[in-house]
């Protein structure tokens, strides 16, 4: 672009076409491993071969609703 000044462009925002995938992949691990908090399941997204930040898999958690079910305290 000739004749324009740098700050009048902008960068094209990067389309996330894996997100349906790998939404249905957190969900299934959150099925499987029912104990397992975001964390833990970026670890299993990391070994299973995803390339993806703990920040978006917490984004894509709290979005679907998922919950880690509460310790019930011991009685007696």
């Amino acid at each position: 672009m000739l004749g324009q000044h740098r700050s009048t462009q902008r960068k094209v925002p990067r389309g996330a076409d894996d997100e349906q995938a790998l939404t249905e992949d957190i969900i299934a691990l959150a099925k499987q491993y029912g104990r397992d908090g975001y964390r833990r399941v970026t670890a299993l997204l990391c070994h299973a071969g995803w390339t993806v930040n703990h920040k978006r898999v917490e984004r894509i958690w709290r979005r679907e609703g998922l919950k880690v079910p509460l310790r019930q305290p011991k009685r007696g």
